[in-house]
């Protein structure tokens, strides 16, 4: 049995920000503690300071924002003025930190297993041989198959799950008395993200393990939990065990983030179902295929027979896990892939076939607002000139375009001043909030929304999603929502289809999805998606 004790004691710390910020320090005065065997998740809305925590226990903080004084102790060490020499002996032998995306955290071009032999080699006196066991040991231990074959692939060549296991397999195999966990599961789907939380807890329990959870999933929390930190603007507003934090909040900002989270209960809209069908696919395919003349040929069918319809003010949300084929159908009916087999109909005019040429026209009446909004905007251009280039480019005077960026900006929620701004001067929910008044900009029939709000806090996606329930319901328009999020589909979806590998394994109005899920794929999602069963207080 492990000792019990405190492995990481936060005392009264605090961080700068840099000049100009919106605020003087990036953390004020926090103090936290984190026992052996227990995992203590850290919640809040981004800019709130968890991630500049977790960089200063880790001593990963950029210069610009330096430490003005408190003490993080490491089992009693203050490693808060420790030098990088005595950091990097105490990384991944005390602790070790995982972070959000492993596809940016491993190299690229190094083997997984030579990045995992890397830690050994520079932390122990191990030989080549008993470096590769111990390798090898590890990748068994955090439940991924096959370890040669896993031992030599590149981090590309595995799956968002497979690559996040290579990182705990990194951070835990010289086990460490201190583990955090920086928002690990936030990109994975629903059932890989179970398995995650699984895994971390049950390594956690075996290796007696402190950990630090930084999410600002309360599902997570719910599930994994033994205590919970509340930090907003850098002030710790609320600290307790989890069942006391999430069914009795006292500070007025958790209460608003638990009133936040979404229900996996329907909500019932009453959508029109006689409007005019404005999409409409019938038996949709879309295949892969590679090889050559000294390659055998292999087909992956990332989409097979998919027929579904939406009327004018109604959303269809496709759930699934990654892989399932979600994004796929989305680009076949946006017509940014060609469909392999199958209809897609707009108004009734088959698209699937048209030439690009053909298609200029059409590409207006379909617009698609993706996950990450950073990426979605060019960031050498204000807002306003994004805003406004699909309608130059079908001909709209500048003037009249500019006048309706303004509109939607208003419509949106934000102050049409801004459009001379930068995205990179505007917050994640703000930058979605605009990737929404581009696509607005053109005057689609049908929106396509890809995981536009899984990225996002909870706070924020609950603000996201209500606008775009008023954005449908006000402009009458069809809306495709993809989304992992079974609380988010569940808030957003009149009817909901189930994709998995490929196939629909379940279509129906979402009343009938959520309350009696017929196909055994449907209800293994239900039953993976974290903290389904726990009692949030009521918001």
């Amino acid at each position: 049995m492990p000792a019990t004790g405190p492995v990481l004691q936060i005392r009264d710390l605090s961080i700068a920000l840099p000049r100009g910020g919106d605020r003087k320090r990036a953390v004020a005065g926090v103090s936290l503690t984190v026992n052996r065997g227990e995992i203590v998740c850290l919640v809040g809305e981004s800019g709130s300071g968890k991630s500049v925590i977790a960089q200063a226990v880790m001593g990963l903080l950029p210069k610009q924002l330096p430490v003005l004084g408190g003490e993080i102790l490491l089992e009693g060490e203050n490693i808060a003025q420790a030098s990088e020499s005595r950091l990097r002996e105490l990384r991944c032998v005390r602790m070790s930190m995982i972070f959000q995306e492993p596809m940016t955290a491993l190299n690229p071009v190094m083997r997984c297993g030579a990045q995992i032999d890397e830690v050994l080699a520079m932390h122990t006196k191990l030989g080549p041989a008993e470096r590769r066991q111990r390798v090898h040991q590890v990748i068994d231990e955090v439940g991924l198959p096959d370890p040669d074959r896993m031992y030599d692939s590149y981090p590309h060549q595995l799956s968002g799950g497979q690559r996040q296991r290579i990182m705990i397999a990194m951070a835990l195999i010289l086990e460490p008395v201190l583990l955090i966990a920086d928002e690990p599961t936030t990109a994975l789907d629903v059932t890989t993200q179970a398995q995650i939380l699984r895994l971390i807890a049950d390594l956690q329990h075996k290796h007696g393990t402190g950990v630090l959870f930084i999410t600002h999933d309360f599902g997570v929390v719910a599930e994994i939990a033994d205590r919970v930190a509340v930090l907003r603007l850098g002030d710790m507003v609320e600290t307790g065990t989890k069942q006391a934090v999430l069914t009795d909040p006292q500070h007025a900002y958790t209460k608003m983030l638990i009133g936040s989270v979404p229900s996996v209960k329907p909500r019932h809209r009453g959508a029109d179902e006689n409007a005019p069908v404005v999409l409409k696919t019938e038996k949709l395919g879309k295949i892969y295929s590679s090889g050559g003349f000294f390659a055998p040929k292999h087909e992956v069918r990332a989409a097979a027979e998919v027929s579904l319809q939406i009327r004018r003010g109604q959303t269809l949300g496709i759930v699934g896990e990654s892989g399932s084929g979600k994004s796929t159908v989305a680009r076949c009916i946006a017509r940014l892939i060609d469909p392999t087999t199958g209809t897609v109909e707009i108004g009734g005019e088959n698209i699937a076939r048209m030439s690009h040429r053909e298609l200029r026209p059409l590409r207006r009446r379909i617009q698609v607002v993706f996950q990450d909004p950073y990426r979605s905007l060019n960031p050498r251009r204000t807002v306003g000139e994004s805003i406004i280039e699909g309608p130059l480019n079908y001909g709209t005077p500048r003037s009249k375009a500019m006048a309706r960026a303004r509109e939607l900006m208003e419509l949106v929620r934000l102050d049409p001043a801004s459009l001379d701004r930068y995205p990179h001067q505007f917050s994640g929910g703000q930058r979605q909030r605009i990737c929404i008044a581009r696509a607005l900009a053109m005057e689609p029939e049908l929106l396509i929304a890809d995981e536009a709000v899984s990225a996002l806090d909870v706070s924020v996606q609950a603000q996201v999603m209500r606008l775009l329930d008023e954005i449908r319901d006000r402009l009458h328009l069809a809306m495709l929502f993809i989304t992992h999020d079974l609380r988010v589909a569940a808030q957003v979806c009149d009817h909901v289809m189930v994709m998995s590998k490929g196939q629909v394994v379940e279509y129906g109005p979402a009343g009938e999805v959520f309350g009696n899920p017929k196909h055994e794929y449907t209800r293994a999602l239900f039953a993976a998606a974290p903290g389904r069963d726990f009692a949030f207080a009521a918001g």
